[in-house]
Order: C-alpha cells, then sequence, then structure tokens
C-alpha cells in the first residue's frame, strides 16, 4: 500500500504540485529517494531519519522508496522534509492516510524533530487554498500561510505537537494572519535644497512610472532624491502587495508573516553579478530587478556597473518580467520596476566646473559615458541634469513644499491613471501601447507637429517617440488636462536627450 502526501515545487512565482508517494516493501533494508531531487532534496534522508528517531521512531527493516511525482519536474529546497516525513509515517501506520490526504505540507526538519521555516510558504498557502487543501507548515510561517484565506492551517513547532495535534490528543492554536505594516518614509523632498527642475522630473516619474535618470557632480543630492521618491508614490494595493509578499516569499525575506503597503525600493551596490541583479544561482532565486517589483531599483554610480550586466536590464524594463533560463526549466519571475539611475558626468565627477574638471575632458565624460549602451538609455524616459549645489544655496531655509504635497498631486494624477485604465490591465502611463496608447496620448496638432519636428531632430526612435507620448500623456494628467497639448509635449522633449548608438 502506497501512502501519498502533496506539497509543490516552485518555480518562479508557479507552485506545481508534487505528489510524495511511499511504499514499504519487503527487501533488504534501504533507503531511497527518487523523483529528480537536488542534492537538498537528496539530504533529507538523513534529516527525516535522525528527527523520527528523535520521536524514538525506527524504520522499519524493509526497502523504503520515496517517489517524487512527477518524476521529470526538478525538486529543489529543504521543504520537502516534512511531507516525506509524514508519508513515511502515513505508510508506518503512525498517522491516518486519509487525515493527511486533505494536506499539503511544506517545511525543514531539524535533527531533533522540530520543523523550521522554508522559502515560498505563502504561495504553497495560496496553491493549497486553490486545490481545496489545507496547510501543513512550521508555526513560524503560521501567520504567513494565513495571508490565504479560506484554508485550514495548521502551524506546527516540531514533529510531536504535529501528530498529537492529528491524533487529537493535542490541539495546536490557528494562526492569524500576520500584520500589514504601514509605508514608512525614507526621505522627505523637504531636505532637498535647491534643485527644482530634478524635483519636477522626479514628480513626472512618480506619477506615470517612468524610469529616470540624473546626471550630475558628486554630492548634488541625487542620492537623496531617489530615496525620496517611495514617500511620494502611492501606496500599494492589496492585490499588489500579495502579489510583492509573494516574491520576498519565495525569496524568503518576508519576516513574521509581515506584509508591506510600501513599495520596495532596491538600491544593489555596483559590483552585484547579472545573478544577482536579474535572479539565478545554483538555487534559483529572484534578484534585485524582482525584489523592487513595483516598487523602485536604484542604480547609483550606474556606469560603474558591468556592461553585460546593465544590459541584462533591457527585456525585464521592456516586458516586466524576467526569465531565467535553464537547461532543464525556464523559471520567470515578475519584474515591473520603476527604475531610477544616478552617473557623474565623467570619472572625476566634475565635468563642466573649471576649477575642478580635469584636463582629460570632453574625452573623459565620452568614455565614462559610453559604458552605459544606447539601447538601455532609450529605455529611460527622464534624463535630468543635476546642478551642483553650493554653500548658499544649503544656507537657505528648508523647501516650503515637500513629500507630502507632491505626493498629493502624484496621488491625484495616478487616480486619474486608475479610472482611465479600468479593465485594460495596465497600471499607469508607463504601460500604455497600441490602441490605448493612440487613444489617450495622441497630442493635439500643434503638439504632434512639435514632437515630429523634435523626432526628427533628436533622431528618437519608436522606442522613444512612444516613451515621449507616455511622458506628455502624464504631464497633461499633473495639470489636469484630458488632452496632450504642446506645452506638454515640449516639457517631455526637455527630459530627453540623444542617446549614443549602441
Amino acid at each position: 500500500m502506497v501512502a501519498l502526501v502533496s506539497t509543490v515545487a516552485y518555480l518562479g512565482l508557479d507552485a506545481r504540485a508534487v505528489e510524495v508517494q511511499c511504499q514499504i516493501a519487503p527487501g533488504l533494508p534501504a533507503f531511497r529517494l527518487v523523483g529528480l531531487p537536488d542534492k537538498a532534496v537528496g539530504e533529507s534522508r538523513e534529516r527525516v531519519q535522525s528527527a523520527l528517531a528523535a520521536l524514538g521512531l525506527a524504520l522499519p527493516p524493509k526497502r523504503i522508496t520515496i517517489n517524487l511525482s512527477p518524476a521529470d519536474l526538478p525538486k529543489e529546497g529543504s521543504h520537502y522534509d516534512l511531507p516525506v516525513a509524514l508519508a513515511l509515517l502515513a505508510a508506518m501506520g503512525v498517522v491516518d492516510r486519509e487525515q493527511i490526504a486533505d494536506y499539503l505540507a511544506v517545511g525543514e526538519l531539524a535533527l531533533d524533530g522540530r520543523i523550521i521555516a522554508s522559502p515560498g510558504v505563502l504561495l504553497a498557502a495560496l496553491h493549497a487554498s486553490g486545490a481545496d487543501k489545507g496547510l501543513i507548515c512550521p508555526a513560524a510561517q503560521g501567520t504567513e500561510a494565513r495571508w490565504a484565506s479560506g484554508i485550514d492551517v495548521i502551524a506546527a513547532p516540531n514533529l510531536v505537537s504535529l501528530l498529537n495535534h492529528l491524533k487529537g490528543t493535542q490541539r495546536l492554536p490557528p494562526p492569524t494572519p500576520g500584520e500589514a505594516d504601514p509605508p514608512r518614509r525614507m526621505a522627505d523632498l523637504r531636505q532637498v535644497k535647491g534643485q527644482e527642475t530634478a524635483k519636477r522630473a522626479l514628480e513626472i516619474a512618480a506619477a506615470g512610472g517612468h524610469n529616470l535618470l540624473m546626471i550630475g557632480p558628486p554630492g548634488a543630492g541625487k542620492s537623496l532624491m531617489a530615496s525620496c521618491l517611495p514617500g511620494i508614490l502611492p501606496e500599494l494595493t492589496p492585490a499588489e502587495a500579495l502579489e510583492v509578499s509573494m516574491v520576498a516569499s519565495v525569496a524568503g525575506l518576508l519576516e513574521d508573516g509581515r506584509i508591506s503597503r510600501a513599495r520596495p525600493f532596491r538600491c544593489p551596490h555596483h559590483s552585484a553579478s547579472m545573478a544577482a541583479l536579474t535572479g539565478g544561482g545554483l538555487r534559483v532565486r529572484p534578484g534585485e530587478v524582482s525584489l523592487a517589483h513595483l516598487g523602485v531599483l536604484f542604480l547609483d554610480e550606474l556606469p560603474e556597473f558591468q556592461r553585460a550586466v546593465l544590459d541584462s536590464l533591457r527585456q525585464p524594463l521592456e516586458t516586466g518580467e524576467v526569465s531565467v533560463a535553464r537547461a532543464n526549466a525556464h523559471v520567470t519571475f515578475p519584474a515591473r520596476v520603476q527604475l531610477v539611475a544616478a552617473m557623474n558626468p565623467c570619472r572625476c565627477g566634475h565635468l563642466g566646473d573649471p576649477a575642478l574638471g580635469c584636463s582629460r575632458a570632453p574625452k573623459c565624460a565620452a568614455d565614462y559615458q559610453s559604458k552605459v549602451s544606447g539601447p538601455l538609455l532609450d529605455r529611460i524616459d527622464l534624463h535630468v541634469e543635476v546642478d551642483p549645489v553650493s554653500a548658499a544655496d544649503l544656507a537657505l531655509p528648508p523647501p516650503a513644499e515637500g513629500s507630502d504635497e507632491v505626493a498629493a498631486r502624484v496621488a491625484g494624477a495616478r487616480a486619474i491613471q486608475t479610472a482611465r485604465l479600468a479593465g485594460s490591465g495596465r497600471r499607469n502611463n508607463a504601460e500604455l501601447d497600441g490602441e490605448l496608447l493612440d487613444r489617450h496620448a495622441t497630442p493635439d496638432e500643434p503638439g504632434r507637429r512639435l514632437l515630429l519636428q523634435a523626432a526628427e531632430a533628436m533622431r528618437l526612435s519608436a522606442r522613444g517617440y512612444t516613451r515621449m507620448l507616455r511622458v506628455a500623456r502624464t504631464i497633461a494628467d499633473l495639470g489636469g488636462s484630458e488632452t496632450v497639448g504642446r506645452v506638454h509635449v515640449a516639457e517631455a522633449l526637455s527630459y530627453r536627450r540623444m542617446a549614443p548608438r549602441a
């Protein structure tokens, strides 16, 4: 008789059903685990044996076979420990087979029988909800699992308490959903002295979800303004918060089951590898571009990143997802991010300053900026020059307008976009394309003539032309205009520069 226990395999944010089959048959004593397991899954035999020994249970001296079905699906991770142990206990008659068939199990086992947290419990809970099953998970992740409504969650600290609960001799308390953390502001625009042009570009970027590049000398406030961006972006909707939390759950970053309504803000160091930025590794995990999904990816010192690493962002910026190709599987993670980048105009950073500029200008600037490819620059909607800040500017009192006032205007523009794009599957102007772009972003006749003239003079690509229309639509939304006029097109063009050919 074969004992069956349900669990899942993670492929990106997709939880695939896996059936753990256990058979105890006569023969020489052996404990085999098959079904395309990786090393971590294969080592679960030792953890399961030790955990059962801690309960005072010895494996029968027979041939034990554990099959993870479907056998051609790669199995990675330590969360198979608990379902393997439960299947083995069901085959030994310690737990009721029919009772355990109503649950899906995930969790890692310690050698003393404790059930340890493992990544991806939120995805497993959502899959269990769709399959009309309950979920057995580690006690530390019960609050995370409870975000999937309508399922019976058993959050057990160890195997002893779990077996007693299943037999009815002990009652484990049902977990409560984790808390939803309110957004916390990293920095306020009141801290930024001067830089009115850059702050206006930041507001436009926030209102439409556009990508932004700031170019200026060291100490001009580029990083500070980038850290202000999450504070003026609208909160995540409940559906978006759950989507972001699923990525964090797979990466093992969802602490105490707490879901945040704040948009992610990721700022990887320029030494980050391609796998760190786009995802990958021995066991495929989401990279920074996916951890920033529906939020901000800030790349400081942009030319210092390896060129191949930067160019790997081309596809995610265009499609909103990143695919990690492997020989045995393709793993896809969401990556709908708002890219904010900052860079110095040259290696020394003081191009244009006669007192501090280097003697190699302008070749120094050309060589430095050419490290960023033209196709990547073409995907950045707003390019803004950030001027140096003088001591006289720093001595001025804080500006009257801070993040609260800007956030109110951004929220108003986003509300217009939400109503306009209802039912289209788009969230903001940065995602406009095709018929939606023609319907909502086509400028009036004076604006159209200006755009055509500028496109010819600036050698705008088809992508650049489209992105200019999106930015102009956002500027019109901020101004409360239903139509895109010449003034909106003119301002959008002022934030565009001719990208070098790659």
